[in-house]
């Protein structure tokens, strides 16, 4: 579609990266981010991006077959597989594509691309950009080449802009019921509302809208993610009637620092020969999985939560006051096995900020605990970006493409951004791609997963944002996070729905917030309540989803291909009108 319109939001690596490449298949292109470009998950990225690389460039004895086997086997049986095999067999092109954009990874001494090795890898394919600042570096390249294709005018840069509400062109099929069948008719999108950079609403036509908003780690008390994480993308897609999945599968990252801002202490650590001990000094990780301290993410976070549990109960037992809050990461073997300056060579972000907080991890073990780090859920789409309205696609962190499943290998999250924004441009400016699929068909396969499911979702409405955000975060912390049970995610639905009555009616004690505070809130009580519900709907135990109550796994027969997810679609969704864009119109 030569010279349409596509509005992407959004400037992580997703967002970045599609709108590159839009402009240069000749669409007109709007950036819209609600921070600056540098404001994204992306940007605090440090671990890398993992791809196969071509023979003689990759790791002895490693293939994209072994690619794909480490990513279903992290996801727990619940990855699409062809979604999998889409993501670790075009890997090594859009590695390509970003060097062509201007990043640079880092090469050893033959002046081949370093390989690391992270937890659940069978081999090393992780690349790496100034040692530990792999997402700053890969973003800090894009954004250089948005920025000259914004001076040459062929992308419009919308900084500081907050998408609040997807806008539809046809009034009457906008606002339509759901026939009988559980059809539920959506209006192509035609443009969207955002507040600028004074808070005044405005809308933008567009042909297409791309949503690259990233994730919500926002909804926790201990968060890896930035501030602008408040899951505005999945909220936006929710009353646009966009079909959700997996939104129950939310990853904690296992070695956030437990001082500070929960700053991240990256997979490659442990890669590298960090061992988690105990305030005993125990390395504890061998009692829980036979892969120790390079477990998959989810269950070291879990091993975490029952070794620090039983500490508890120990000190119960013994009559002390209270257990231990944290564990600790003990990075002084690497120091030694590599030889003195290594640390600060490999990890320099990592040196630096350990550092300013105090801490020698040559010699001091780093206090660490499991903080909100990933969505695997998120807006359900095809294997083009597409998602089920008409003219909305959704890439990275935002988008549920199947390819996580229940638990996130380490380092795909950037890749999956990059291969699944490529693939959603190319639907959108491909003729022949639109021709070859019909996004309707794609549409009507999930109305008969979510009907269901919608009379389920009724209650879930856009009330107005009646918990304090740390109320909010504190609670989800406590019962919806690591473990859950019934109770636990009971008392969060029934807060957010009590908040929400009494601040309908003016009976709130919030502080005062600005318009876009607000409507971040707003979005994150949203969101809060569809990961609550679809927790308490999945009466079993898989991937980054443990139920207290309800250990087990899936009823699905051992080996199966087939996901075990639940679509979710929001009954209540109208779509606000916005006058067709005429030829004539520019950006």
């Amino acid at each position: 579609m030569t010279n349409s319109h596509l509005v992407v939001v959004g400037s992580g690596i997703a967002g970045l990266y599609g709108a590159l490449l839009a402009a240069e298949a000749g669409s007109r292109v709007t950036l819209l981010t609600k921070g600056t470009l540098a404001q994204s998950n992306t940007h605090h990225a440090q671990g890398g991006i993992c791809a196969v690389l071509a023979e003689g460039e990759a790791a002895p004895g490693d293939s994209v077959e072994a690619h794909i086997a480490d990513t279903l086997k992290a996801g727990a049986g619940q990855c699409d597989p062809e979604a999998v095999r889409i993501l670790c067999t075009e890997a090594a092109a859009d590695i390509a594509a970003l060097e062509r954009f201007g990043v640079r990874f880092d090469r050893d001494a033959s002046g081949r691309r370093s390989l690391g090795l992270e937890g659940a890898h069978s081999a090393a394919r992780i690349l790496h950009a100034g040692g530990d600042a792999t997402g700053a570096a890969i973003a800090n390249g894009l954004i250089a080449a948005i920025r000259e294709q914004a001076a040459l005018g062929l992308i419009t840069l919308l900084e500081n802009s907050f998408a609040t509400e997807l806008l539809a062109a046809n009034p009457e099929a906008a606002n339509s019921e759901a026939d009988d069948g559980g059809t539920f008719p959506r209006a192509p999108i035609a443009g969207i509302a955002y507040l600028d950079s004074a808070d005044e609403r405005q809308t933008l036509a567009a042909d297409a809208v791309l949503l690259a908003t990233g994730g919500a780690g926002q909804l926790f008390e201990f968060t890896t993610n930035p501030h602008v994480a408040t899951g505005d993308g999945v909220a936006l897609a929710w009353r646009a009637g966009a079909v959700l999945a997996d939104l129950e599968y939310f990853q904690f990252h296992p070695t956030a620092l437990a001082v500070g801002q929960n700053f991240l202490i990256s997979e490659a650590v442990r890669g590298a020969g960090a061992v988690l001990r105990d305030s005993k000094g125990e390395a504890f990780m061998a009692r829980y999985h036979p892969e120790g301290d390079l477990a998959p993410r989810d269950v070291v976070s879990r091993s975490i939560a029952a070794h620090l549990g039983t500490l508890a109960e120990n000190a119960r037992i013994a009559g002390e006051p209270e257990g231990p809050a944290h564990v600790f990461l003990d990075a002084s073997g690497i120091e030694e096995a590599n030889g003195a300056g290594y640390l600060a060579r490999r990890f320099p972000t990592i040196d630096a900020a350990t550092a300013k907080l105090g801490f020698d991890w040559r010699r001091d073990w780093l206090p660490v605990a499991p903080a909100a780090h990933y969505w695997m859920g998120g807006v359900t789409t095809d294997l083009y970006g597409r998602t089920t309205v008409p003219g909305l696609y959704a890439a990275g962190e935002v988008a549920c493409t199947g390819v996580h499943g229940a638990n996130r290998l380490a380092s795909n999250s950037l890749l999956e951004g990059l291969v699944f924004s490529r693939r959603a441009v190319a639907a959108f400016t491909s003729p022949d791609q639109q021709a070859s699929t019909d996004q309707h068909a794609w549409s009507m396969k999930f109305n008969a997963a979510t009907h269901d499911a919608a009379t389920a979702l009724e209650r879930i409405r856009n009330h107005p944002a009646g918990l304090g955000r740390e109320t909010l975060r504190h609670v989800m912390g406590q019962h919806a996070a690591v473990v859950r049970d019934t109770k636990g995610l009971q008392l969060v639905e029934t807060a957010l729905h009590k908040e929400a009555a009494l601040h309908s009616v003016g009976h709130s004690g919030s502080e005062t917030r600005s318009l876009r505070q607000e409507l971040e809130d707003q979005n994150l009580q949203l969101v809060a309540a569809l990961l609550v519900r679809a927790s308490l709907a999945r009466e079993n135990s898989v991937g980054a989803h443990y139920r207290a109550d309800f250990p087990q796994g899936p009823d699905v027969p051992l080996g199966s291909a087939t996901r075990d997810s639940n679509h979710w679609v929001n009954p209540d969704a109208r779509l606000t009108t916005i006058e067709p864009q005429r030829e004539s119109e520019t950006v």
